[in-house]
C-alpha cells in the first residue's frame, strides 16, 4: 500500500512538528534578541512573543486533538 506524499505533508501530525519548530525558533531568536548589544524594536518583540504564544496555544490544541485524554 502507497501513502500519497501530499496527503503525508499537510497531516496534523506534521503540521504539530512544524509548529514546534518555528516555536523553538522564535524562542531563540527573543532569548538572542535579549543578549545582543542593540535589542529588537519594541513593537517587533511584541509580536514575536505574541506569535510565540499563540503558536503555543495552536499546539495545545493540536495535542489535545492528536492525543484526547481517556474518562476516568
Amino acid at each position: 500500500m502507497m501513502l500519497d506524499p501530499s496527503r503525508d505533508l499537510h497531516s496534523p501530525q506534521r503540521q504539530l512538528i512544524e509548529w514546534q519548530m518555528e516555536h523553538a525558533d522564535l524562542d531563540a531568536l527573543i532569548d538572542q534578541a535579549a543578549l545582543v548589544a542593540q535589542p529588537l524594536d519594541e513593537l517587533r518583540l511584541r509580536r514575536l512573543k505574541k506569535r510565540r504564544l499563540a503558536l503555543r496555544d495552536q499546539i495545545a490544541h493540536l495535542q489535545a486533538r492528536l492525543d484526547p485524554k481517556e474518562p476516568a
